[in-house]
C-alpha cells in the first residue's frame, strides 16, 4: 500500500477488541459431553451437541463461576439478574441454526483493566461487558476434495466474551490489553489461554478518524486472530489501508474480514452483520439466571492474587524492582516458583536473577514449562546459599554445577561439587598470582584504566576467572584486582 506518513498521521485509529476465552471446565455449556480438547472428530457429541429436535440445555454452574471470577477480575459489576438469548444464523457448524448467548443482559457490565506499555506508561481500557455463551462445531475444508466436513467436538464448549470499548489507539496497546486478558485467565485458571489450539482468540474491530474528531468512523471486524503478532500486523495493515481508501475519497465498506497471516494481508469475508441481523431473543429454555450477593462475595474471596497486586507487593516485601517483579508475574506458576524459593532464602535479588536467567534459559531451550523443570525449588536456593556463602562461584554455579545437577537428579548436590572440583580455592597468595600475571599481560590496558575507561575492569577479571577456573570468589578478587591497579598510577 502507498500511504504517506503525512496522510497517516492526520487520523486516529480507534480499535475495540473482543476476546474470546475457552474455559477450562470438564463439561460443556449446556450438556455433560466432554469439553476437553484433541479428541476424534464428533467423538465428544450427544443429542444437545446435535441440536436435536426435543433436546433441552441445562445451565454448567461452574461456567457462570467462572464468568463471575473473570468479571470481578476486571472491575465489572456483575448482574445478580442476567438471561440468556439466542442469535439466530445459519452456518454448517452451527446445527440448532442459532447459538445461545448473552445480549441485553450479559452476566458483568462497565469493567476495566489496566495495560502497560513498553515504554512504562499505564493506560485504562474500559470493558463493555464479559458475557457467556456457546461455541459452534468446526468446519474441516483440507480433509477431503470434494467434501467440507463437519467436527462438532467444540459445538457446546463454554466461552465468554470480553468485549471492550474503543479505548486502543495502537496495535501495541491491542496487544498489550490481549496479553493482559491472558495473564488474567491463566492466574484465574479458567482457561489455559493458548491461542494457538484456540483457546483463546480475538476478533478487532478496527476503523480510522481525522485527528480531533468526535464521531467514529465505519468499523472492519477482523475475525479470530489467533496471536499476538498477527493481532498487531492485521491493525497496522487495516489502518493504513482504512487511510488509503479516505485519501482516495472512497469510504469505508462496514465488512467483516479474513486475516491471512502468511501474507500480512486482510480480505472480505461477508459484509458486517448488524445486531437486527441475528434476530435476538430471550432463549425460552432457560430461565434467567439469579445469583446471590453472598455467593458472589463467596467467589471475590475464592480469588488469587492478581499479578498487579502481587507486583506491589514483591516490590515492598522484597525490595525488588518493578522490572523484575513484571517478569516473575507474568506467568503465576513462575511467581509460585519464586516464593518457593524464598522459603528457603532471603537473598531475593539472586533467587530473581536465578528464575528469570538461568532457570528461564533452559525453559526456553528445551520448550519446557516451569512446572516441568527437573530440579526443586529448595535445589536453587541451595544453590545460592553455596555461593553467599563463599563455598562455589557464581559462574561455576550456573556454568558447571546447574547441568550437573539436572543431569545427576538423585545426587547430593555437595558431592557434585566436590566430584567437580568446583569449590572456591581460599589461597589467596594463588589469587594474587593470577592477578599479577594479567595485569603485566595488558600494560596498555592498565594506562586505559587509570585514564578513567573502567570498563576494562571486566577484561582483567574475566582473565583471572578463566585462569583460576572460576574457583575464586568474585567479589574478593574484584576487590583486589582494583587495589592493584590504583596502586600503578
Amino acid at each position: 500500500m502507498k500511504v504517506s506518513s503525512t496522510s497517516l498521521h492526520k487520523y486516529e485509529l480507534v480499535v475495540g477488541l473482543e476476546v474470546h476465552a475457552q474455559l477450562s471446565t470438564k463439561s460443556k455449556i449446556f450438556s455433560s459431553d466432554s469439553a476437553s480438547f484433541g479428541a476424534e472428530p464428533n467423538h465428544h457429541i450427544s443429542p444437545v451437541s446435535l441440536g436435536l429436535p426435543g433436546t433441552l440445555p441445562k445451565v454448567n454452574q461452574k461456567v457462570v463461576e467462572y464468568a463471575v471470577k473473570m468479571g470481578l477480575a476486571t472491575n465489572c459489576s456483575i448482574n445478580a439478574i442476567n438471561r440468556f438469548d439466542r442469535k439466530n444464523y445459519f452456518y454448517a457448524d452451527l446445527p440448532k441454526g442459532y447459538q445461545i448467548t448473552q445480549d441485553e443482559a450479559p452476566i458483568c457490565i462497565q469493567g476495566y483493566l489496566k495495560i502497560k506499555l513498553k515504554n512504562q506508561e499505564e493506560k485504562v481500557i474500559r470493558i463493555n461487558r464479559i458475557h457467556m455463551e456457546e461455541d459452534a462445531g468446526k468446519s474441516l475444508h483440507d480433509k477431503d476434495a470434494k467434501y467440507s466436513l463437519i467436527d462438532l467436538n467444540r459445538a457446546g464448549v463454554p466461552l465468554i466474551e470480553i468485549v471492550s470499548e474503543p479505548d486502543l489507539r495502537s496495535a501495541e496497546e491491542a496487544a498489550a490489553f490481549l496479553a493482559s486478558i491472558r495473564q488474567l485467565v491463566r492466574y484465574l485458571e479458567i482457561c489455559d489461554g493458548n491461542m494457538e489450539e484456540g483457546s483463546l482468540r480475538c476478533d478487532a474491530n478496527i476503523s480510522v478518524r481525522l485527528r480531533g474528531a468526535e464521531s467514529y468512523g465505519n468499523r472492519c471486524e477482523v475475525k479470530n486472530l489467533n496471536s499476538l503478532k498477527s493481532i498487531q500486523k492485521a491493525i497496522n495493515y487495516e489502518f493504513k489501508r482504512q487511510v488509503e481508501e479516505l485519501e482516495a475519497g472512497r469510504n469505508i465498506e462496514q465488512n467483516t474480514l479474513n486475516f491471512d497471516a502468511a501474507t500480512g494481508v486482510t480480505s472480505v469475508l461477508r459484509s458486517k452483520e448488524m445486531a437486527y441481523d441475528y434476530r435476538y431473543f430471550p432463549e425460552p429454555d432457560i430461565p434467567p439466571l439469579h445469583l446471590t450477593e453472598e455467593w458472589i462475595k463467596e467467589l471475590k474471596a475464592q480469588l488469587p492474587e492478581l499479578p498487579e497486586t502481587r507486583i506491589q507487593r514483591y516490590m515492598t516485601d522484597y525490595s525488588l524492582s518493578e522490572y523484575d517483579a513484571g517478569v516473575l508475574t507474568t506467568e503465576k506458576a513462575v511467581a509460585d516458583f519464586f516464593e518457593e524459593i524464598i522459603k528457603y532464602t532471603s537473598n531475593y535479588k539472586a533467587s530473581t536473577n536465578w528464575l528469570i536467567g538461568t532457570v528461564q534459559s533452559f525453559l526456553n531451550e528445551h520448550n519446557k514449562s516451569i512446572s516441568e523443570l527437573p530440579i526443586t525449588a529448595k535445589s536453587i536456593a541451595d544453590i545460592i546459599s553455596l555461593i553467599d556463602e563463599g563455598v562455589i562461584s557464581n559462574s561455576a554455579a550456573t556454568q558447571q554445577l546447574f547441568p550437573a545437577l539436572l543431569n545427576n537428579l538423585d545426587k547430593d548436590m555437595m558431592q557434585i561439587v566436590k566430584d567437580l572440583n568446583l569449590m572456591i580455592d581460599a589461597d589467596t597468595d594463588v589469587m594474587g598470582k593470577c592477578i599479577e600475571d594479567v595485569i603485566s599481560q595488558y600494560p596498555e590496558k592498565v594506562i586505559e584504566y587509570n585514564n578513567g575507561k573502567k570498563a576494562v575492569l571486566g577484561l582483567f577479571m574475566g582473565e583471572v576467572m578463566r585462569l583460576t577456573k572460576g574457583k575464586i570468589d568474585p567479589k574478593v578478587a574484584n576487590g583486589k584486582i582494583i587495589k592493584k591497579l590504583e596502586s600503578l598510577k
